[in-house]
């Protein structure tokens, strides 16, 4: 299989990261069908999505024009046989639980053609653990986009030791034509590059809040002032999701047994009250008076 062969795309999964790479690929050029189970999730991805590419246009960041073509290639269904009957390449982002994924990628597996390569999106778990679920093992692999897709230059394409060098390829090219750096990784390891680099960056600074050194306000700020990242960790984790670290902590737990993996309590307070960062309005921060002004 060759880049040119990737005609139709299908992204499964209409959330927070799921629209923004459908969009990616529709701007790419590509015939992009998004699914999800959920009416409400998709028509809410469209709805984001029409007020995200408007904003691009008055910016001059995109053309009236090519926003048009972009919507004319985008399509939204809540049937997965619809969505994956025609596509040359799949990529899933779902909800991060191993045992959902395994699901969708057996699924696809029955209903993509045999030459569709199979992606998932997945930020920590290895393409191996899923692709045994299918009988195109070869095909199967990593393709971790970072939040927001839209804005974020980089995609980690990570092989298993059964993805084919063709499969990466078609991967990493895909990568260009939506205007993504692919980075590939020839080994599988929890968590990959930029996952492992911030959660090491993010544990600690969660044990240096439980432990009462300093407020979590201000551990951001020394990483932003002293450290000149852009962002702290506890507000990177209220951007990305607090519920999306903490599946990605239960997961490895799960893998590892260990206790350090384990994800830390005050994580785990947060989720259950349903404080899951920007999309829920309150996470570590409250951004209740940001959402007020967006539905104005």
């Amino acid at each position: 299989m060759h880049i040119d062969d990737v005609k139709n795309i299908c992204v499964v999964g209409s959330g927070s990261m799921g629209h923004q790479i459908a969009m990616l690929c529709a701007l790419g050029g590509y015939n992009t069908t998004v699914q999800d189970i959920d009416e409400e999730s998709l028509q809410r991805a469209k709805s984001t999505l029409e007020k995200l590419m408007d904003r691009w246009v008055s910016k001059g960041k995109l053309s009236a024009e090519a926003k048009g073509k972009a919507f004319n290639r985008l399509t939204f269904t809540t049937r997965l046989e619809e969505a994956a009957s025609d596509a040359d390449f799949v990529i899933e982002a779902v909800v991060e639980k191993l045992e959902v994924k395994r699901e969708v990628f057996a699924r696809l597996d029955e209903i993509a053609p045999r030459h569709a390569i199979l992606a998932t999106n997945s930020s920590t778990i290895v393409n191996s653990l899923i692709a045994d679920t299918t009988q195109r093992p070869e095909k199967v692999c990593n393709m971790h986009f970072f939040y927001p897709a839209l804005v974020m230059d980089c995609v980690e394409v990570v092989m298993s030791e059964q993805t084919s060098e063709e499969t990466a390829q078609v991967a990493l090219d895909l990568c260009k034509k939506i205007n993504r750096t692919g980075i590939l990784l020839r080994k599988e390891i929890s968590g990959f590059v930029a996952n492992r680099i911030l959660g090491a960056l993010t544990a600690e600074a969660v044990k240096l809040y439980e432990q009462g050194i300093a407020d979590f306000k201000d551990i951001d700020t020394v990483c932003r002032k002293a450290l000149n990242h852009p962002m702290g960790p506890f507000q990177i984790m209220d951007l990305s999701g607090i519920d999306v670290g903490y599946y990605v902590q239960q997961q490895r737990y799960a893998e590892t047994g260990d206790p350090a993996d384990k994800p830390p309590a005050c994580v785990e307070e947060k989720v259950k009250a349903g404080h899951l960062g920007r999309k829920t309005g309150k996470g570590w921060y409250d951004y209740t008076d940001e959402r007020e002004k967006e539905r104005v």
